[in-house]
């Protein structure tokens, strides 16, 4: 990562110790996960960049490669879905997006997102816009969830 134009290098070698009961165990570093190159700082830090730039632009920017750009984000995302609080939301919307070329069932997304006063966010994304993939949705967004709204807004694209 540069610094001031100056490249940096962060490097430690964790410590490994043989436990009797789950045998070779390597240190925890906070600052970091996994065996990524990024520290999970910088990956929020690029993930943040790329909501105003390009991802291109933010690897050129930064002076990191594309892949590292696209890894923040995805590790972002995970991150941000693994401690999404859903609870007191009242109002959804649905939605679908056509994307790519052609009218075809795959070239169409089925969207839920959050449209309390307070409170705006994309919930989920799937594949095609039929009932299925909108049962599919409700359901890993939860009963709980479900049986807590009291509005929903269905917005038709083709008014036929």
């Amino acid at each position: 990562m540069p610094l001031w134009g100056i490249p940096v290098w962060f490097l430690y070698a964790p410590r490994r110790v043989k436990c009797k009961e789950h045998g070779v165990v390597v240190e925890h570093i906070p600052w970091s996960e996994g065996k990524r190159p990024l520290t999970t700082a910088m990956m929020g830090f690029l993930a943040r960049w790329a909501r105003r730039l390009s991802w291109r632009e933010t690897a050129q920017v930064f002076q990191v490669s594309w892949e590292s750009v696209y890894r923040s984000v995805e590790w972002f995302v995970d991150w941000g879905l693994q401690h999404r609080q859903l609870r007191g939301a009242e109002a959804i919307g649905v939605d679908e997006i056509h994307w790519g070329r052609g009218l075809k069932a795959d070239n169409f997304l089925t969207v839920i997102y959050q449209i309390d006063a307070g409170c705006r966010r994309l919930l989920w994304i799937g594949r095609q816009r039929t009932e299925k993939t909108l049962r599919t949705g409700l359901q890993e967004l939860g009963g709980e969830f479900v049986q807590g709204l009291r509005l929903c807004a269905a917005i038709c694209g083709n008014p036929t």
